[in-house]
């Protein structure tokens, strides 16, 4: 058993949930951008009285740690590894991409031979993307690069590909490829759970000292500072 506090303030909307293995017990979200340093440290506070276990019994955080705003990772990973250093729990890093493809292979049900590519907009023509087999299983690492209509045209040739997440949307508009789907899945705590459990039972964790936000790409950094 492991009760995990999972934390996402990767992009505009901030979010914390506590899990029983992968359950989701319960969440609280913010809106509000320029207050997500403040919204964590409280509802993880709340959360835990709502579900009457102390931060003795929680037993790892759990935090996406990009890519995704620079300000949000920042406060994401920061908040997660105060509460690891203080109490001395374990650290989970999860990755933005794989979270949104994790989404959209759960929602694609019996789509075997599709793969999986997750977008974040990136400004201008960029994006930052990665590509996953229907298991999860990680074709394409992580990085950014500007769509074209040639874009990922070695592996359209055999299967169609899923695209899903904000950066989809411009990549769409000079598609033309009978091969792509695209969908406007959104990933939930539900989906973060499994993967975070996962990495718990791994023993899958990162470094409370030295871990830093993913930010893919330094200019992405200073464009959004």
């Amino acid at each position: 058993m492991a009760i995990i506090v999972n934390i996402d303030t990767a992009q505009e909307h901030a979010s914390v949930c506590i899990s029983h293995d992968t359950e989701v017990l319960a969440q609280l979200s913010n809106d509000v951008p320029k207050n997500h340093a403040a919204f964590v440290q409280q509802a993880v506070e709340q959360l835990l009285h709502k579900t009457h276990y102390t931060f003795e019994q929680i037993d790892a955080f759990a935090v996406i740690n990009g890519p995704g705003s620079y300000t949000g990772l920042r406060v994401g990973l920061a908040s997660a590894k105060g509460f690891c250093y203080a109490l001395n729990k374990p650290l989970i890093l999860l990755n933005t991409l794989e979270v949104m493809a994790q989404a959209a292979i759960a929602n694609m049900d019996k789509c075997e031979n599709y793969l999986y590519c997750p977008m974040i907009d990136a400004r201008r023509m960029e994006v930052f993307y990665g590509l996953y087999t229907h298991n999860l299983t990680q074709l394409m690492a992580p990085e950014a690069a500007i769509v074209s209509e040639t874009f990922l045209s070695t592996f359209f040739a055999e299967q169609k590909i899923v695209f899903v997440g904000s950066g989809a949307n411009k990549w769409q508009q000079i598609c033309n490829n009978n091969n792509a789907v695209f969908a406007q899945f959104t990933h939930s705590f539900h989906h973060i759970t499994q993967l975070t459990y996962e990495k718990y039972l791994q023993k899958d964790f990162g470094d409370v000292a030295y871990s830093q936000p993913f930010y893919v790409k330094e200019a992405f950094v200073v464009a959004q500072n």
